[in-house]
């Protein structure tokens, strides 16, 4: 079974995941527009907290105007995201000289 990066799931932490493919930007909570982005976001009933409780430490904006809350630095995330898609690439070069 091939995976794709179509389908390609990125770990935002505690066992969330979301489509990796569908992410626009992966940025930090602390200035102002991102708080007010936040909470324009819960108004119209985008949010998605995935934070488990904890604090904030990173939002997750999709394509489809969805904001996702995590717990997990916007850092990491950016790393897996970067790691999985190198991965990805990779894998599919090697599927291509067979």
């Amino acid at each position: 079974m091939e995976v794709s990066m179509d389908t390609a799931l990125l770990n935002i932490g505690f066992g969330n995941t979301v489509v990796a493919s569908r992410i626009v930007a992966i940025v930090t909570p602390g200035s102002a527009p991102m708080k007010r982005l936040k909470e324009e976001a819960k108004e119209e009933k985008r949010l998605i907290d995935a934070t488990q409780g904890r604090r904030t430490r990173s939002i997750v904006i999709t394509d489809s105007n969805h904001v996702i809350l995590s717990a997990i630095q916007a850092e990491t995330i950016s790393q897996r995201f970067v790691t999985g898609f190198e991965f990805k690439e990779e894998k599919k070069k090697g599927t291509d000289s067979e």
